[in-house]
């Protein structure tokens, strides 16, 4: 089936694969066209769940496909189709940022031509099918390092952006003109002033 499709010059063959390592997720998505790989990406997040980095893959390597001239059909072929099916479905609020995404590039991709159309293939990794296992090779070939060497935990760098950042948003603050004209006092139950604080995923106040 593959041969079948790869020697058509409308098709686009695209091939995705995630890893998580040490908190460090990779992304992979290679595009195939007449059975020569014409796009390979890789992209790298921290704390980020499996299935958002899968989502992330198809979410990308469609819109690479989908920008390519005169590609009709599209041939997506993961090794998650748990994350394909939270595409279609829109009870997912974990994944509308990713699924919004996919589902605006193929409305634009079936608006271009009816006959247009997509299909999602499951690949598992046991199955040591070529044009995958490249992918799944780079998605576990990746190894992360710390930002500073002298410490292994990523927690520690995540502390260090975001202290850089709280010190940053407190200088920009207290430079502003609007200060003290259209904000609250913000204080503590010492009366002291709150200050921006940080969790995994972002910060709080």
């Amino acid at each position: 089936m593959t041969l079948q499709s790869s020697s058509s010059p409308h098709m686009a063959i695209v091939v995705t694969d995630a890893s998580i390592k040490k908190d460090i997720a990779t992304s992979i998505s290679h595009i195939h066209i007449r059975d020569h790989p014409l796009t390979k990406t890789v992209h790298h997040a921290v704390y980020i769940t499996s299935t958002k980095v899968e989502l992330f893959a198809i979410r990308y390597g469609i819109n690479q496909a989908c920008g390519k001239n005169n590609i009709s059909k599209i041939i997506v072929v993961t090794g998650s189709i748990h994350a394909v099916k939270k595409i279609f479905n829109s009870k997912s609020h974990l994944y509308q940022l990713h699924t919004t995404a996919i589902l605006q590039e193929l409305r634009r991709f079936f608006t271009k031509d009816q006959n247009n159309s997509i299909e999602f293939w499951e690949c598992p990794s046991r199955l040591n099918w070529r044009l995958h296992q490249v992918v799944d090779k780079d998605s576990k070939s990746f190894n992360p390092q710390p930002i500073f060497s002298s410490r292994i935990s990523w927690d520690y760098c995540a502390k260090i952006d975001s202290d850089n950042i709280i010190s940053q948003w407190k200088m920009t603050f207290q430079a502003s003109d609007g200060k003290g004209k259209h904000f609250l006092n913000l204080v503590n139950d010492n009366y002291e002033d709150i200050e921006p604080s940080y969790i995994k995923g972002g910060l709080w106040f």
